[in-house]
């Protein structure tokens, strides 16, 4: 649907999603771990929520279709983008003046000596100011008299070649001054080595670089320039709450109970886990200028590939609490274990290319699984809008993903309402 405010369609869907479940804020607010008010604040348009985590696990409550879902991603990136616009004006402190008081017994003697103070700087500035003339007189009258010998000395010499020779600073300055073929010679020797900061001299270009006309920004300056595209990722997302498992190098003892999803990044570097079997990525594209980019593919780039961990399998979530979930739109698997892996669509769902703009993001959903190896991966998303054409890296924070294969390794579930990790039926 189409409203005047981001932030307002966002709510109403989030509030049509709350009430057709037919849950009171409450229950929902307990089973989401945060306070009643917020939760009312988020569907009544008073706030709108930092992260998408926690939006998506209210939606999967209350049996939000999976193009709601999609739907509801896409008003949250809007809202969040709105409020990130609307900075409150800050106005400016009003300054008092300090109300003059007269001097009483010692200040007197203090004003009087800042009154010296001022006045002996005064004297200074005025003698830097006649120096610093005094200088540049003295400086004019040594460059006249300079000029004066050069033309002396070369009117003496021009003729017979048998002049006095001239001093040796008049040498010096006759060296630096060349003649029109000594200049140009300067100038070719210069030309065929530019400047990568600035722009080749105007002549025949090298033999290596045939000469083109370019009618808008060179490749150079296209690329240097920074791509019109923002993109947020989520390599920590769960498709539902109990899909996710990841490979931990602790005891069961030593491992803290199942995070919610939002928490779940934290979780993951403190236990410094890699994800197990497989790894949900999600992330949002959108443009930052008022020109359409068209997203043109998605690529898997390898950046290591090793045995799978030797560690313990830690599932997240309760078993049978809200399982299971519906497949996103602009879905894609990834094989892992493929001598070259490809990102695919899920069945039934188109491909790229995209286009995105400021007003219109897209959110894409990729499932890497990982069987026979560990194996460190990042994404690829080549883009182009009008002359300009770029590639962007989508990974974790700087580092690639990482996702590694955990069959027979001892698995472990945490039960609802336990108090500790418990073996899962058999072994990944």
């Amino acid at each position: 649907m189409a409203d005047g405010s981001t932030e307002t369609g966002f709510a109403e869907l989030l509030r049509e999603l709350k009430n057709r479940s037919g849950h009171s804020y409450g229950t929902l607010a307990k089973q989401l771990h945060m306070s009643t008010s917020t939760l009312h604040r988020y569907c009544n348009g008073d706030a709108v929520p930092a992260d998408y985590a926690p939006v998506e696990r209210l939606a999967r409550l209350c049996r939000a279709t999976p193009g709601e879902l999609v739907e509801l991603h896409r008003r949250w990136v809007l809202a969040d983008a709105g409020r990130g616009r609307r900075q409150p004006v800050r106005e400016e402190p009003v300054r008092e003046e300090p109300v003059p008081q007269e001097p009483v017994g010692g200040e007197v003697a203090v004003q009087e000596q800042e009154q010296e103070q001022e006045q002996d700087g005064r004297s200074r500035r005025r003698t830097r100011t006649v120096l610093l003339a005094a200088l540049t007189v003295t400086a004019l009258l040594g460059t006249a008299a300079l000029a004066l010998s050069l033309n002396h000395s070369s009117g003496g010499a021009g003729h017979d070649g048998k002049g006095a020779p001239p001093a040796a600073g008049t040498a010096s300055v006759r060296h630096r001054a060349p003649t029109a073929g000594a200049a140009q010679g300067t100038d070719s020797a210069r030309s065929a080595t530019p400047s990568p900061a600035s722009p080749p001299a105007t002549g025949t270009p090298p033999p290596d670089k045939p000469s083109t006309s370019h009618t808008g920004p060179t490749p150079q300056d296209r690329t240097a320039a920074a791509p019109p595209l923002a993109v947020t990722t989520h390599p920590y997302a769960w498709p539902d709450p109990c899909s996710q498992h990841y490979l931990v190098d602790r005891a069961p003892a030593d491992v803290s109970p199942p995070p919610p999803e939002q928490d779940a990044p934290a979780w993951v570097a403190v236990h410094k886990a890699v994800s197990a079997g497989e790894q949900y990525v999600t992330f949002t594209v959108q443009g930052t200028g008022s020109d359409t980019v068209v997203l043109e593919g998605l690529s898997v780039r390898m950046a290591d590939r090793r045995a799978p961990l030797a560690w313990n399998d830690y599932a997240m979530g309760y078993p049978g609490v809200g399982c299971g979930g519906g497949v996103p739109t602009r879905s894609f698997t990834v094989a892992l274990d493929a001598l070259r892996p490809e990102a695919v669509p899920e069945s039934g769902q188109r491909g790229f290319p995209f286009k995105v703009s400021r007003s219109d993001p897209e959110v894409f959903h990729v499932t890497a699984d990982a069987s026979a190896y560990d194996v460190s991966w990042y994404l690829e998303l080549p883009w182009s809008s009008g002359t300009r054409h770029g590639t962007l890296r989508v990974d974790d924070g700087g580092r690639p993903f990482r996702t590694s294969g955990n069959n027979g390794r001892p698995a472990y579930a945490f039960p609802l309402g336990g108090e500790k990790w418990e073996p899962a039926s058999g072994t990944h």
